[in-house]
């Protein structure tokens, strides 16, 4: 296993695989062939041994008690808090408000910042590679406020039009939502750009980390944009924990999003005052055993080193284009200047579903489907894509054993 607390001096695919337990198991009497890291990503024993740790030894309500147990929860979840902070390089712990994942903190955000700046005739902007979790908070915003979502559209490879932002971007933008990563295309956005450009016209911007803070890291202060999101289980970390990070600033004019405990200074029938940054935007008890095991997860990023990661998943990306492209009958989708290790295809005249059933035979994990992306697939004129995603546990061996795999997909179709 790999010990958290030293740096390794090379990057050794081996010896980060022995610390997946799931990847010694066999899927079909196979060996598992996980390529759906985009989907969601496995988890290191340190992982898991947090999470289990914290139930075994600390489980207790954070900041409402005396006693000791209480006090080393509250020590451990808000120690995972500040680790949010070094990893995204944010300026203060106030900044990070502890989510269910990327899609809450894109609601809170849309629900909040559309209550206290959005009305009838504003218009919110995004891009035409969003997520569906960046796309419909926006929607459901403007139905209640009469505001108008516009849409930056994307070319034939995957890149967005740039040349369309400037004329977009309008004194009735409230703010700008755009993801970092593509997760049905790979494509890698311009961030910095854009929000330098979104600057200059005074309009706020939400950036979509969850697919890009794996594999390339996130700095805030260097992007300089107002809002980022994103997912823990993205990142090797556990499901159901994420964070929306805002600039104080920002954060500070926000009305809450939910009422209830922790988020309250005082309450009586007459009027509610509200708790301090962040609290004031976490109602509720959070997943405290997940934030603290997402703190673990970022260290082991960290320990591993994200210009190793993404050296090694640029390498899987490279040897997957490839490969692939040998393969007869196969189109990848999305072929931007710049990517990450994403790769959607379709394969002749078969559907994705059934590629990704075939492949499965060979304990081989793909997704397919329009990957929560359905403007993307509409797009291109696609019901859906097949597609294969990396994390820093894949090997070049895998990418081969899925081209095999596809060619036993077209034998079965009689390609």
């Amino acid at each position: 296993m790999i010990d958290i607390t030293l740096t390794p001096a090379t990057f050794d695919v081996e010896t980060v695989r022995a610390d997946f337990p799931i990847l010694s198991r066999k899927v079909r009497g196979r060996p598992l062939v996980y390529l759906d890291s985009a989907n969601t990503t496995q988890k290191p024993e340190a992982v898991i041994r947090a999470s289990d740790r914290f139930y075994r030894e600390t489980n207790a309500n954070i900041h409402r008690s005396t006693y000791r147990l209480s006090e080393e929860a509250t020590t451990a979840y808000e120690g995972a808090r500040e680790k949010v902070r070094r990893f995204l390089n944010a300026a203060s712990t106030r900044e990070v408000v502890f989510t269910r994942g990327t899609t809450e903190a894109i609601n809170l955000l849309a629900s909040s910042f559309g209550q206290a700046f959005v009305k009838a005739g504003d218009e919110v902007l995004i891009t035409g590679m969003e997520h569906h979790s960046n796309i419909v908070p926006w929607q459901l915003l403007c139905e209640r406020t009469g505001a108008r979502l516009r849409v930056l559209p994307i070319d034939d490879r995957g890149d967005l039009v740039l040349e369309e932002l400037d004329a977009l971007l309008t004194e009735r933008t409230r703010i700008l939502g755009v993801v970092h990563v593509s997760n049905a295309l790979g494509t890698v956005n311009p961030v910095k750009e854009i929000v330098a450009r979104a600057h200059a016209k005074g309009v706020p911007v939400l950036v979509d980390a969850a697919q890009s803070l794996p594999h390339l890291g996130v700095d805030v202060a260097d992007l300089g944009c107002d809002f980022l999101a994103f997912s823990g289980h993205k990142v090797y970390g556990p499901t159901g924990i994420g964070v929306l990070w805002g600039k104080e600033e920002w954060l500070e004019k926000l009305p809450p999003y939910q009422g209830g405990g922790d988020m309250i200074a005082s309450v009586s029938f007459e009027k509610t005052t509200y708790a301090e940054l962040p609290a004031r935007l976490e109602a509720g008890t959070g997943n405290l055993a997940g934030g603290v095991a997402l703190g673990t997860a970022l260290d082991y990023v960290t320990t591993i080193g994200l210009a190793r990661i993404a050296a090694h998943e640029r390498a899987l990306l490279a040897h997957a284009t490839e490969r692939l492209s040998e393969v007869p009958g196969l189109r990848i989708v999305g072929t931007a200047r710049e990517k990450a290790g994403v790769v959607s295809f379709v394969l002749d005249d078969v559907h994705p579903h059934d590629v990704g059933t075939i492949l499965d035979q060979e304990g081989i994990c793909i997704r397919t489907g329009h990957h929560c992306a359905q403007p993307v697939m509409a797009r291109y004129d696609l019901p859906a894509t097949a597609r294969a995603s990396f994390g820093l546990y894949n090997t070049l061996e895998e990418v081969d054993a899925l081209v095999d795999g596809l060619r036993k997909v077209r034998e079965v179709f009689g390609a």
